[in-house]
């Protein structure tokens, strides 16, 4: 029987030309939580791109090695590297099984991208991805639509609002901040 580890929630909030990317730490194995102070948040390419995951962490580790490469490769331009990691993570027998998703984003975009062969690219300046992901969304939407919040503020609030209510989201948020 596969014991499933659920991780986590990455939220990515644009405001006035700045970009917060926020990951919680927790990682849980079936019913127990195994880890409280995970990393799942990376800075790549002369940190001028963040890069988040939920899911698997082995396959998430295995995306971050594609995507840095996808970056060398494009010089650094970010739409190009994640349609590219989409098609070969789509298409490669291997990495098709890979259970993850990514959130990434630099000055100008913010993307979403899964092994389905999706990049998506939010409307609003807020994504997130994992299984606390819709609730921080909902709140950082509101913030970001209804309040003069900073990006940086309405991360933190969202995440704290995502960790009130999904158990396999907590407190512990690292941030990464660029603009």
């Amino acid at each position: 029987m596969k014991t499933e580890i659920r991780s986590t929630t990455v939220l990515c909030v644009r405001r006035d030309g700045k970009v917060v990317m926020g990951a919680d730490g927790q990682v849980t194995m079936g019913h127990e939580v195994v880890k409280t102070s995970a990393r799942k948040l990376r800075r790549l390419y002369n940190d001028r791109i963040m890069a988040g995951f939920a899911g698997s962490t082995a396959d998430a580790f295995s995306l971050f090695a594609r995507f840095e490469s996808k970056l060398e490769q494009f010089n650094g331009n970010l739409s190009r590297a994640v349609v590219e990691l989409a098609k070969e993570w789509r298409t490669d027998k291997v990495l098709r099984h890979l259970e993850a998703l990514l959130l990434v984003a630099d000055v100008k975009n913010t993307y979403i991208v899964s092994g389905n062969g999706d990049v998506i690219e939010p409307d609003e300046g807020v994504a997130a991805v994992g299984s606390g992901g819709p609730f921080a969304l909902a709140a950082a939407t509101a913030l970001l639509k209804n309040t003069k919040l900073s990006a940086r503020q309405i991360a933190e609030e969202a995440m704290a609002i995502a960790a009130r209510i999904c158990i396999f989201t907590n407190d512990q948020v690292n941030y990464e901040e660029l603009g």
